[in-house]
């Protein structure tokens, strides 16, 4: 009896030991191959969405996602739907889901338009022509997100892929021949 029960107990320890070693290895492989370094946590990641996403969001200080913005390419525009989450103000990140969720893209290569995916139920709203255009930022080609055939014309975003499959902008609203910044967001 004692032997079975031991054979047990090691059979046990080792699965979970194997079982350890296993959500270990998700978690660290993603730190050892870090494509983009931009200091202090704040990494993209290639080839590990979530951990993209996760290090925009609560690594990246204001400064840091501006410098990644301007050193991304425009990227590929998204198509499909694409969950989001506000990256700053960081004190919107906690309350933004219960009113917006992403965005469902219906789009070619070229552009096309999109709707706001709104509350957990992820209700279409709040429709957005894309299309490539200058940045509000630097000038450069992004995606920009214009809001004039929706209740909200004055908004306007501008997207740009950081890695492949997930895209970093800004939401703007126009005010007086001029943009003010309303937050930035990611996508993925």
């Amino acid at each position: 009896m004692g032997t079975r029960r031991e054979f047990f107990r090691n059979a046990l320890i080792k699965s979970l030991a194997i079982l350890g070693l296993g959500v270990l290895s998700l978690a660290v492989p993603a730190l050892a191959h870090a494509d983009a370094d931009y200091g202090g946590g704040c990494v993209l990641f290639s080839n590990n969405t979530s951990a993209t996403v996760d290090s925009l969001r609560f690594r990246c200080s204001p400064a840091q996602q501006d410098a990644i913005y301007r050193d991304a390419p425009r990227g590929d525009v998204p198509i499909g739907s694409k969950d989001g989450w506000v990256a700053s103000p960081r004190d919107m990140q906690s309350w933004a889901p219960l009113f917006w969720i992403g965005k469902d893209f219906y789009t070619n290569p070229g552009g096309g338009y999109l709707f706001n995916r709104l509350t957990a139920a992820g209700i279409e709203g709040f429709q957005a022509n894309v299309f490539t255009g200058p940045s509000v930022v630097d000038g450069g080609p992004a995606w920009v997100l214009d809001y004039a055939p929706s209740p909200v014309p004055q908004l306007y975003d501008e997207i740009r892929e950081v890695t492949p499959g997930v895209w970093f902008g800004y939401s703007w609203m126009r005010q007086g021949g001029g943009y003010a910044l309303q937050l930035s967001f990611i996508l993925a």
